[in-house]
């Protein structure tokens, strides 16, 4: 036969696309081979031609020179990456006979080929096994490396192949469309439930109890939290203890993550599936680009990368304004939106925000020990680079103080990870239990409505004057008073307790406070 289909894959943003790779041959030309590929491919599709020619040459099978067209379609859609190399092989071969049967309707294949025929693996495959799912696509052909990821997604047989000659055999052995071998299985319930383990604990920590229990709150709650403190009082190494108290990921949740690390490509291949919750640390010399996202092609930053997780930012003054200033919008809606002339992609940014900063240039504002060098407008300029409506959106500002000798030398260990995650995970369950009854899709208690917040955060008489003469004598905002009842409600949680009293509403009433002694 002249003509030959089969099915392949692109990635857009965090989701596939079905892509059919035709393939023509009119026929044998004397001595050069003609070998065009349309459909707006990329550099990377195009220099697919001469991957395919070796590897189909390496695997044995001697293809004369002919006039071939290879047409990707929908053709209006851009194909980027080296994933079509499999498919088009296997279309050139199927097109000249080397295969039993020319129906490959029912197997959807993606894999870079190397120059002896070997497949290797390729990012985005968990999109492209959820689109063979939607689709009705029964087998996922696919490179080895691969297939833990994919095998995740039930309703898919995922078969992983390691030479192009391993994928004709696999063909070949059909049997009235369905593949002899056994497909690739993982299961999900045993990856989730693996104990984690975490290289640091709470219980290196000495003193900072306030601290302690701050981001205990914030842990249980996912709420952000800024950490202010002079140089070695311990913010960063509170900060990269955080994940040890976070609950673990719910199986939605994992596989929501597990798809933005596999199209950014940092996916453990071997581990298929991320089940711990993401912590990104970026350096303070990251672009805009580089945090919220972008690329001819958009690719996902930071923001996304640390979806259900955690974002850790260091030195936070130290971050150019306008990289801070992007971070507003996926802060109040969980997503990021960025537009190109040739398309607009949308990835999921729902994270949690950890930031630690000194509180003035020298470090040593309002610390008993040192003597402070700044003068008032140094100190105004350094914590003016961030801004009013960025700090709106923290919910908990927090002062980290020197650590006393005393305490760093003497006393018993503390608490430890352990202890503290035991009271996230029973505060977590109650969050999970009271959002079950409703239809929106949310894990805690960050994540509430307007709607949500009036019906679980009801305050008594006493609760309600507390909560009115803080916004007005602090000149706190509707966004702020919000972001108050959430957090008193997670500290009800952290107590047990369903209705929410004057003692969580003043603790989380004093998270707030903090920012007006450095940005009055």
């Amino acid at each position: 036969m002249a003509l030959s289909k089969t099915l392949s894959a692109a990635v857009y943003g965090i989701d596939a696309n079905l892509i059919d790779v035709e393939v023509d041959y009119s026929g044998i030309v004397a001595n050069e081979d003609h070998f065009h590929t349309v459909g707006l491919p990329d550099a990377a599709v195009r220099e697919s031609r001469d991957r395919v020619r070796a590897a189909i040459k390496n695997s044995g099978y001697l293809i004369p020179p002919t006039f071939t067209t290879i047409n990707l379609a929908p053709a209006d859609l851009k194909k980027e990456g080296s994933g079509f190399d499999l498919p088009i092989a296997v279309g050139i071969l199927c097109a000249f006979g080397a295969l039993k049967s020319t129906d490959l309707s029912q197997f959807l294949m993606v894999g870079e080929l190397g120059l002896d025929g070997s497949v290797r693996a390729v990012p985005g495959m968990l999109p492209v096994a959820i689109l063979a799912r939607e689709k009705k696509i029964a087998h996922l052909i696919l490179p080895a490396a691969n297939a833990a990821e994919a095998a995740v997604v039930e309703g898919v047989k995922v078969y992983p192949v390691a030479s192009l000659l391993d994928v004709l055999d696999l063909l070949n052995g059909a049997v009235l469309g369905e593949l002899q071998r056994e497909p690739f299985r993982v299961s999900t319930e045993t990856l989730l439930g693996e104990l984690q383990h975490f290289a640091v604990d709470f219980k290196d920590v000495r003193g900072q109890q306030t601290a302690k229990r701050a981001l205990e709150v914030a842990a249980a709650g996912s709420h952000n939290i800024l950490m202010i403190g002079p140089p070695g009082s311990g913010k960063t190494m509170l900060a990269k203890r955080l994940p040890s108290i976070l609950a673990p990921l719910t199986f939605d949740e994992a596989l929501e993550t597990t798809k933005i690390h596999s199209v950014a490509g940092v996916l453990d291949a071997a581990a298929g599936l991320v089940t711990q919750r993401p912590f990104r640390s970026p350096h303070h010399t990251i672009s805009d680009a580089g945090l919220i996202g972008g690329g001819i092609v958009p690719r996902p930053g930071e923001v996304s990368l640390a979806h259900n997780g955690l974002l850790f930012l260091d030195e936070l003054p130290e971050f150019p304004r306008n990289v801070l200033e992007v971070m507003r919008q996926p802060l109040e809606d969980h997503s990021v939106t960025i537009a190109r002339a040739s398309m607009s992609l949308s990835f999921p940014a729902r994270f949690m925000l950890a930031a630690a900063m000194n509180p003035c240039p020298c470090g040593y504002f309002n610390d008993k020990s040192r003597e402070c060098m700044c003068t008032p407008p140094m100190i105004q300029r350094y914590v003016a680079k961030i801004s009013g409506p960025l700090l709106d959106r923290i919910d908990i500002h927090i002062e980290v103080p020197a650590v006393q000798y005393k305490e760093l030398r003497g006393g018993a260990a503390a608490e430890g990870s352990a202890e503290i995650r035991e009271r996230v995970l029973a505060a977590r369950q109650r969050q999970r239990d009271r959002f079950a009854k409703g239809k929106e899709k949310i894990y805690s208690n960050a994540q509430m409505t307007t709607r949500q917040i009036r019906a679980y955060c009801e305050l008594g008489a006493d609760a309600e004057r507390l909560l009115e003469r803080a916004m007005q004598q602090q000149g706190l905002t509707a966004r702020a008073h919000d972001r108050i009842l959430k957090v008193a409600r997670t500290v009800a949680d952290l107590a047990g307790c369903e209705a929410l009293t004057v003692a969580h509403l003043a603790e989380a009433i004093q998270y707030r406070t903090l920012d007006r002694s450095y940005w009055s």
